[in-house]
């Protein structure tokens, strides 16, 4: 059987740490999957610079499951990078990559990954409130430099990986061969039982308070700023609610001292970061009713498909992630970007409606368990298989 062998340029932090190298977990155990299933050792490039990894671990090199060569921050990818490899998966967000279809030699093959669109980098840049209003312009045009080389690679790949509608309907047109697919670490053990699907229908039949959850970096592009306005309304609408918010961020501050001037500000509580397996999952799963969706952004932002595997509906700003999953879903409700008071209105009407809750939840549900990590990387990988023309392993992913 042919082995490929493959290098993965990868967007995950690192931090060297004397003679060990620091990865976050998540990525360490996907890796381990991805190479049980690839019938040749995967070398995979990372870049130096990380701050920190929240949730990571400390690794010798030879307890990795992939090789891993470790680049300088800004290193320039050239020819020498690729040699040896016959296929190389490089992120398309990324715009050291960009260049890399110069540098192929014949019979290499390169597939992209991408998630932003050119619209949603454009709405990141807009919610820097660090820039000057030359800076925003420079940056604008810089954006559009790095677009311009984004579609001449993805025109000259083999082929390209999209995580979410946005992305797959940005550059699906650009290459002729587009994988669509969700992301999500949503394995079988974390999606929600029926036991729990029932037991949230009781507490929402028992007219118990509305239990409202959002998790996410608290940042300006997540629609952080939003999560007390809408607190705020629900309280002046008199909704019997509580809302827990899950994540950090450079609103943090900003968070905790709006919820100290609420009304009521027992209402709402404000955790930190947490462990996504051990405490986000439980907790949604036990303690909520509505993910509250306040993202003004159309990144692909698999915390709508996490907290709908965990049985929750959605109420969200219609984004163009947003609209389209819920359009195929039917996972709960949208309001138009940005306006607060409409989304804090829809919620309150929702309180007083839990039959549609219910439904919505139990569409939240089918539809992630379908599109949970497992199913998802599989088809990834066999897309990758294909391209390179190889079989996978005879390992259950």
């Amino acid at each position: 059987m042919w082995m490929a062998s493959m290098l993965m340029i990868a967007p995950a932090p690192v931090i060297e740490t004397d003679d060990r190298v620091r990865l976050d977990v998540k990525f360490v155990e996907g890796m381990r999957i991805q190479q049980a299933l690839w019938p040749h050792r995967i070398t995979v490039a990372l870049r130096r610079g990380a701050p920190s990894i929240p949730f990571g671990r400390d690794y010798e090199r030879s307890e990795l499951p992939f090789d891993l060569r470790l680049l300088d921050p800004d290193e320039e990818l050239c020819a020498r990078h690729l040699d040896g490899f016959d296929l190389i998966y490089a992120g398309g967000d990324d715009f050291h990559c960009l260049g890399l279809t110069d540098h192929l030699k014949p019979g290499q093959k390169i597939v992209y990954a991408i998630e932003y669109t050119p619209e949603t980098r454009m709405q990141i840049l807009g919610l820097d409130g660090s820039r000057s209003l030359l800076g925003r312009l420079k940056g604008r045009l810089w954006l559009r430099q790095q677009e311009a080389r984004r579609e001449r690679a993805f025109r000259a790949a083999d082929a390209l990986q999209a995580n979410g509608y946005p992305a797959y309907d940005a550059y699906a047109p650009m290459c002729r061969n587009t994988l669509l697919y969700l992301d999500g670490r949503m394995t079988t053990d974390l999606f929600a039982t029926e036991a729990e699907m029932t037991a949230r229908e009781a507490w929402r039949a028992a007219e118990g308070p509305l239990r409202l959850i959002f998790s996410g970096r608290l940042e300006p592009m997540k629609g952080a700023q939003d999560l007390l306005p809408v607190a705020e309304r629900l309280i002046e609408r008199g909704v019997d609610f509580t809302l827990d918010v899950f994540g950090t961020g450079a609103l943090d501050s900003q968070i905790a001292a709006g919820i100290k001037r609420l009304k009521e500000p027992a209402r709402v509580r404000l955790h930190g970061a947490v462990d996504f397996e051990t405490e986000l999952v439980p907790f949604t799963r036990t303690q909520a009713d509505i993910f509250v969706g306040c993202h003004r952004q159309s990144d692909p932002s698999c915390t709508y498909i996490e907290a709908m595997g965990c049985g929750v509906a959605v109420a969200s700003y219609d984004n163009r992630m947003w609209e389209r999953l819920n359009a195929e879903a039917k996972a709960g409700w949208g309001v138009p970007l940005g306006e607060a008071r409409a989304l804090a209105d829809r919620i309150a009407d929702l309180a007083r409606d839990p039959a549609a809750i219910n439904a919505a939840s139990r569409n939240a549900w089918a539809f992630s368990r379908a599109h949970g990590f497992l199913p998802e990387f599989r088809r990834r990988m066999e897309h990758l298989a294909r391209i390179a023309g190889v079989e996978l392993l005879p390992v259950a992913a």
